[in-house]
């Protein structure tokens, strides 16, 4: 049964908020910026944006996506992120079958939005979100259910080892960021990763198959294309299925 004490409504609210601050998050932290000491401004004219202005997916719609001062076009992107990040709230507030899996599965994505942004722009995942993503698990997990912290960590070393050893055979295809985030999420899924690292996979062949057939052989082998999004997008299945996934699997044997 899914845990009814955090409403699905309250975590949408709650959410859209946490989505305009993993936009800054994700603007900021590869350009060295502070996350936190200053205030968020127009990208065109440079003037700081009000408290009204900045209030998540209404005021961009108030405005029709352009600034209140100059008039440039503000990003779609920023709605979209708010919008996603509080879905995806919902959904993990609605798939949870307790306070552990609420717990990390709203820890987790709160992480994997910002890293899956920063991985289309800059093609890298940065130690600064990886690092107290794990440190996170580890606490939750070890406050809300000891227990589980075992297969938490053998699925976190699994999935991690597996990229690993992937980053090492293939390193033009597998970036150590990889691993890291392979990694992380085995801590928060725990036997739930596999069927994510095999979502991933899967989508990964098939956008880069995609890319081959427009672009051609030769080109597309060389189209650099991030494999962050592609562990975000098996993370979130595995959430919302993964055990059940595990489970019809097992069942089969």
């Amino acid at each position: 049964m899914p845990v009814l004490a955090l409403p699905a409504g309250t975590a949408l609210l709650f959410s859209l908020l946490v989505g305009s601050f993993l936009n800054v998050v994700a603007w900021r932290l590869p350009r060295g910026e502070s996350l936190v000491l200053s205030r968020s401004k127009c990208p065109s004219c440079g003037v700081q944006i009000g408290a009204l202005d900045n209030i998540p997916l209404l005021s961009w719609l108030a405005l029709r996506g352009r600034c209140r001062r100059c008039a440039a076009p503000i990003s779609a992107r920023y709605p979209i992120v708010e919008a996603v990040t509080a879905l995806l709230y919902v959904a993990v507030v609605l798939a949870a079958d307790g306070p552990r899996e609420l717990a990390l599965g709203l820890l987790l994505v709160t992480f994997l939005v910002p890293i899956t942004l920063i991985d289309l722009d800059h093609r890298r995942i940065p130690n600064a979100l990886t690092a107290p993503a794990a440190l996170a698990a580890a606490a939750a997990i070890a406050l809300l259910e000891p227990a589980w912290l075992p297969e938490a960590l053998i699925a976190g070393a699994a999935a991690g080892g597996f990229f690993l050893v992937s980053a090492v055979l293939y390193p033009r295809g597998m970036g150590m960021g990889d691993v890291k985030l392979a990694g992380v999420l085995g801590l928060y899924l725990g036997r739930a990763v596999a069927p994510a690292l095999f979502v991933a996979l899967v989508a990964g062949v098939l956008v880069g198959a995609a890319i081959v057939v427009r672009k051609g052989a030769a080109e597309g082998r060389r189209t650099a294309v991030p494999f962050g999004p592609f562990l975000a997008l098996g993370a979130v299945v595995a959430l919302v299925a993964g055990d059940a996934l595990v489970d019809a699997y097992l069942a089969r044997f």
